[in-house]
């Protein structure tokens, strides 16, 4: 039998442990690890899917030159001699990298390091600018360092736990459930979720404050305020501060009603967090991802130093990061504005410390173009030569369509990427096949800086080859040294080696006594690994990285976001079982079947306001762009601050990509896009007709809306369009050339059709048309393409097949109507009943905030009798 590989998950920041299993067929069985500290064997429905993301069908086989097929040599080539003619004709600020999250730390390194010691250029940004740059930011400014304080045993061992601007249900599960677990293992902890809607998350909280959309700085300012007038300082951590009485002053012009909370509400919260010695503060995306989010990071950090309540068991601030190597890139210097492990690129003594160990012939002296601000450089021709590696800016970025016009305009493009028809890489001169999860290998770190190991279990696909390894190539071909590696633990050992030498000048980051080890075999470990430090948490001794040792408490004046009065505050995120641009998570049918469609959650006053109905198309503006999304009236978000998710793209739903309303407002320290609060003008979209297509090809419809997901033998795609064709027969035909229906409903009169293809008395299509959205049993024709499934057209099943409705548990594959039939029945009081009576939430457990929120809702009517 093949032994498990011990590999690591890529999606989010928890960094959970996963066994990867060869199946003998070029696949492999996924499980968790159980002997990993960060999910002791959980992992969340898109970690157990992963399985289901390994086909090689469409990926990225060969390099590509101007679309067509060459050889790596003749790639690499081209690549080397366009950087290095524009270096020598416009100088080192004329090319630009902008790298991932995703990449290995290894890859970083190697991309950091050819950047900013040998091009001599610190323009080298990656997405992790989009979700992350304001914790640094204000990490930097309170600690001197970019530090992660605690670990994530803290949640477990707090007394209390705050999420703030956190979806920890949906964006971090497994987390969530650690959570979870530790309080049904002792009740008294408490939990307060912070939020503008009434997520997933919030069905396991004590208390949920439903804070004004931007207020958070307000409402940590407020309790700055509330823990010195009560007494709550600890005078014998005070010493290790500056700034209180400055930053005392700057929180009292917060006031409570910019916080939109109800006073009783805010008055316990105030207590709560006063009164608990151990408090965490779990902060992420809804606190960065603002024009203030450096001064909100700080706001909450305040707290935290004025109380002492930092660096020991169960407390302190902790910031959850988004992608599975965020972390990492950090540690490498990945940022525009950074120095490898953790130095500071404006130092001189830093620059020439780096230099030296690199033996760099041009070090870069000021910091480089941080993402949006690169991407407007792009725009005005001054970068003659842009490298994008494992990231699809063309959607993910604020204006999302300028920056598509402005990499198509770029002289020249490369792009690495696993797969060939991202909208980035369709940008692209000369694309190069990347190693994709399950053929890399590397380091990655999660939020609680623990460094594991992301092992291959498979070989790469094709000529797909590792991105460190490309890099070096290229750095080679322009003349460079100190790139030959012969493979991942030579750059492994090099970085921690440069991490002694941080750690010499001051740097937290230092894994220097890692040099040397095992690296094949090494398991997970808490960074730092150094002399004066090995793992651990920090600042609980009150030793700082400032200059004098202490810790800078901010001044800071909050604000709130701008609000249009015609219009509304767009809210963007992410959904549960969706990662960015579904480039992986798009190929496994069951992630696709909870939320299908790109949607506008709006609350029904906005509903009435804009005169939209439940399952109405929405059209959305602003000068940035357009969006047509799926109506969800819904009182989870509040008035005037709807949210839609941020995962489709070109390929899925080209009305989709919600980025491209984000405005390129960025906060002004860290960079960071306001992604939470972009001002639009809502309006009904008048479809002439809406439709729904079940088919077993791909296909990409010409009209105004389509989305597309995939299912078991095929795909699905929700249609509509301000334009009625003149023939649907002949519409239908062209589209999906499967030859004439088999059968046909034709209502002409009242636009109504439905027909079905088949072949060889198999299912290959069905179509449906109305003039409203369709109504049909959308799970139950999803199981019947490529069968004989005579009647399909009736879009429902028989009396004799229960509907099961839309997909709540992605794992078990259990609906809606399912799980409301058998609370309607009576007996299941708990959802781990639930999970004993139907199976959903019993694996990942990842659904267990909806069936919580379903059981509320079955059991109020029995309440109020």
């Amino acid at each position: 039998m093949t032994a498990p590989v011990r590999t690591t998950c890529p999606y989010c920041g928890v960094g959970c442990g996963v066994l990867a299993t060869p199946d003998g067929q070029g696949g492999l069985r996924i499980a968790g690890d159980p002997d990993h500290p960060a999910n002791g064997g959980r992992l969340c429905v898109k970690g157990a899917a992963l399985g289901e993301t390994l086909a090689t069908a469409g990926r990225l086989l060969t390099p590509r030159i101007g679309g067509a097929e060459a050889g790596w040599n003749q790639a690499l080539d081209l690549i080397a001699d366009r950087f290095a003619t524009a270096i020598r004709d416009h100088g080192p600020d004329s090319v630009a990298m902008y790298v991932s999250g995703q990449l290995l730390t290894e890859d970083y390194y190697v991309a950091n390091k050819l950047m900013k010691g040998f091009v001599g250029s610190a323009n080298i940004d990656t997405n992790s600018r989009l979700c992350m740059a304001s914790s640094v930011a204000g990490h930097r400014r309170a600690f001197g360092s970019d530090t992660v304080p605690g670990l994530y045993e803290d949640l477990e061992q707090a007394d209390l736990v705050v999420l703030t601007g956190s979806n920890l249900g949906w964006c971090h599960p497994v987390l969530h459930q650690r959570l979870m677990a530790a309080r049904a293992a002792r009740p008294d902890l408490r939990i307060v979720v912070i939020d503008p809607r009434r997520t997933a998350t919030c069905e396991g909280a004590d208390l949920h404050l439903p804070i004004a959309a931007g207020a958070d700085a307000h409402l940590f300012n407020l309790l700055l305020c509330h823990l010195f007038d009560t007494g709550r300082m600890n005078a014998d951590f005070l010493p290790h501060l500056a700034g209180l009485d400055a930053a005392l002053e700057a929180a009292r012009d917060s006031r409570p009603a910019a916080t939109g909370l109800d006073p009783q509400d805010l008055a316990a919260f105030l207590d709560l967090w006063a009164g608990a010695e151990k408090v965490v503060t779990v902060y992420s995306q809804g606190i960065n991802q603002s024009d203030s989010g450096t001064d909100k990071v700080n706001a909450i950090l305040n707290c935290h130093l004025a109380t002492g309540r930092i660096g020991r068991p169960g407390m302190g601030p902790f910031s959850v990061t988004g992608q599975p190597n965020a972390m990492g890139g950090r540690e490498v210097g990945g940022l525009s504005n950074m120095l490898a492990c953790h130095l500071e690129l404006e130092n001189p003594a830093h620059r020439a410390a780096v230099q030296t160990f690199w033996n760099a012939p041009r070090m870069a002296q000021r910091p480089g173009l941080k993402a949006v601000d690169l991407f407007r450089a792009v725009e005005e021709g001054r970068i003659k030569a842009l490298w994008i590696l494992h990231t699809n800016p063309a959607v993910t970025m604020p204006e999302a369509d300028r920056v598509a016009r402005a990499i198509a305009a770029c002289d020249f493009v490369a792009v690495s990427e696993a797969w060939p028809d991202t909208d980035t890489a369709r940008l692209a001169d000369v694309l190069l096949p990347a190693a994709a999860w399950g053929e890399k290998d590397g380091t990655v770190t999660n939020s609680e800086r623990l460094i594991s190991r992301q092992r291959a279990a498979l070989p790469p696909a094709g000529q797909a080859r590792p991105d460190w390894w490309a890099l070096a190539q290229v750095a080679q071909r322009m003349g460079f040294q100190g790139f030959d590696w012969s493979g991942p633990a030579g750059i492994f050992a090099e970085h921690a080696a440069l991490s002694g030498v941080a750690g010499r000048l001051g740097s937290d980051f230092d894994i220097s006594q890692l040099v040397g080890v095992d690296y094949g075999r090494m398991s997970p470990v808490h960074w730092p690994q150094g002399p004066a430090q090995r793992g651990g948490r920090f600042f609980g001794s009150g030793r700082f990285h400032a200059p004098d040792g202490r810790a800078r408490m901010v001044s800071v004046r909050a604000t709130l976001p701008v609000r249009d009065p015609e219009g509304v505050l767009l809210n963007t995120g992410r959904i549960r079982d969706q990662w960015h641009s579904m480039t992986r998570t798009g190929l496994s049918p069951r992630l696709s079947r909870h939320l299908a469609e790109p949607y506008l959650e709006l609350h029904p006053q906005d509903a009435e306001r804009f005169g939209l109905a439940g399952a109405d198309l929405v059209q959305l503006r602003n000068d940035h762009g357009r969006a047509v999304l799926r109506v969800m009236i819904s009182d989870r978000v509040a008035p005037g601050h709807p949210f839609a998710p941020m995962h489709w793209s070109g390929q899925t739903a080209p009305t989709g990509r919600i980025d491209a309303l984000v405005p390129g407002l960025t906060d002004p320290i860290s960079g960071q896009p306001a992604s939470k609060s972009a001002p639009v003008r809502l309006a009904r979209y008048a479809a002439a007709w809406h439709g729904y297509l079940v088919t077993t090809r791909d296909v990409a419809p010409d009209c105004g809306y389509w989305a597309k997901a995939r299912l078991a033998g095929g795909w699905q795609l929700e249609l509509a369009d301000s334009v009625t064709p003149a023939d649907w027969v002949a519409w239908a035909v062209a589209l999906l050339d499967l030859g004439q229906p088999s059968i046909l409903l034709q209502d002409s009169a009242r636009g109504r059709h439905r027909m079905a293809f088949h072949r060889d008395g198999r299912l290959q299509a069905a179509l449906f048309i109305a003039p409203e959205p369709v109504l049909l049993s959308r799970d139950h024709l999803v199981g019947l393409l490529d069968r004989e499934a005579p009647h399909a057209l009736a879009g429902r099943p028989s009396a004799d097949m229960p509907d099961p409705g839309p997909t709540i548990c992605a794992c078990l594959n259990v609906g809606l109507n399912t799980i409301r039939r058998a609370l309607a029945g009576g007996g299941l009081n708990s959802v781990t009943e639930i999970g004993q009576a139907l199976g959903a939430g019993s694996n990942c457990g990842s659904c267990r905030p909806e069936l919580a929120a379903l059981l509320a809702r079955a059991q109020r009517p029995a309440a109020a009798e």
